[in-house]
């Protein structure tokens, strides 16, 4: 018996042992295994839930949207600032970085003076390509946040690149950012910035990481030739879908007609135009040009038939009027 005493008693201690090993184990492997789920969860879930209040109006700002977190965190598209007010504006939201994908050379006396970081990095209305997508990424991952990024209007190019920028950094599903883009307005007739939206998809931090980095302040604007050559591709583009009963491809024109308004607004604001220009008046045939482009492309956004071809002629006899007098 006492053999039989002396024999259980390390087997005992020896099976205690292996309990409360075995028990450990589980504990640390389940405590694994929950964290690598717990981590694959947040790596396909959006971090940020994008707040769904409508556009704001805000003194010199319009169109003002958020596309993700709210706070330090917040992520903005909205309008180019209006003067001080709009500058100001910035900083009662808390903005530090304001990026720009419009294509005019962004106020930087105004945001310097605010202590706001300037990006200045354009897109077209017909979308924009990985690189640039890559460079937005980037800034918006490493530049100081809130942040805020802006077109001209905000409701086409900088909702699109906010859309994808979002996706990109797993802050939405590629469905919410479209949902943000109806929110701040995006015209259906926009495909190519629906469609960088639609076809982002999450980027690993080399890939981020490989993007151009030095975030420049000014973009150089594309000189009057290439811009007068891309005016006169889309105003054809604009006759042949006016011509055309498809009322999609109608609608599609409108980023052409936005696309000339834009080329002929910064034209106009460029310096070395107006040292070209033959007399003082051909800032004012810009501008009246691109009132005539932003009607036309008021009428193709809405789908409206009635109207669009005595808007194109006018558009077309207000360049024409331009290049009589200055294109020789």
């Amino acid at each position: 018996m006492k053999d039989a005493e002396t024999y259980s008693a390390p087997m005992a201690r020896a099976f205690m042992a292996l309990l409360v090993a075995a028990t450990m184990l589980s504990a640390s492997f389940g405590a694994s295994f929950s964290a690598g789920f717990d981590g694959l969860s947040r790596a396909s879930e959006p971090p940020h839930d994008p707040p769904h209040d409508p556009p704001r109006e805000l003194p010199g700002l319009h169109n003002v949207v958020p596309y993700t977190g709210s706070g330090s965190e917040a992520f903005y598209s909205g309008s180019a600032p209006e003067g001080d007010a709009g500058f100001d504006a910035l900083v009662k939201l808390g903005i530090k970085t304001v990026i720009s994908v419009d294509g005019a050379t962004p106020d930087l006396a105004r945001a310097k003076a605010r202590g706001l970081r300037i990006v200045h990095l354009p897109i077209g209305y017909d979308g924009f390509d990985d690189a640039r997508k890559a460079e937005l990424v980037r800034a918006v991952r490493d530049l100081p946040k809130p942040i805020y990024l802006h077109c001209h209007h905000g409701k086409h190019r900088s909702a699109s690149a906010a859309g994808a920028v979002a996706v990109s950094l797993r802050w939405m599903t590629n469905e919410a950012a479209a949902a943000r883009m109806k929110v701040s307005g995006t015209g259906v007739g926009y495909r190519g910035l629906w469609s960088c939206v639609a076809k982002a998809s999450p980027m690993d931090a080399a890939t981020i990481d490989a993007a151009r980095g030095d975030f420049p302040e000014q973009t150089k604007p594309e000189s009057l030739v290439a811009s007068m050559v891309a005016i006169d591709e889309a105003l054809d583009n604009i006759q042949f879908a006016v011509a055309a009963t498809d009322a999609a491809k109608r609608g599609a024109s409108a980023a052409d007609a936005a696309e000339i308004a834009d080329l002929l607004r910064i034209l106009e604001k460029d310096e070395g135009v107006e040292r070209m220009a033959k007399s003082v008046d051909f800032r004012a045939l810009l501008r009246a040009s691109s009132t005539q482009a932003g009607a036309l492309e008021k009428l193709l956004g809405e789908g409206s038939s009635a109207g669009v071809p005595e808007a194109v002629g006018r558009l077309r006899e207000s360049c024409k009027d331009c290049h009589v007098k200055h294109r020789d």
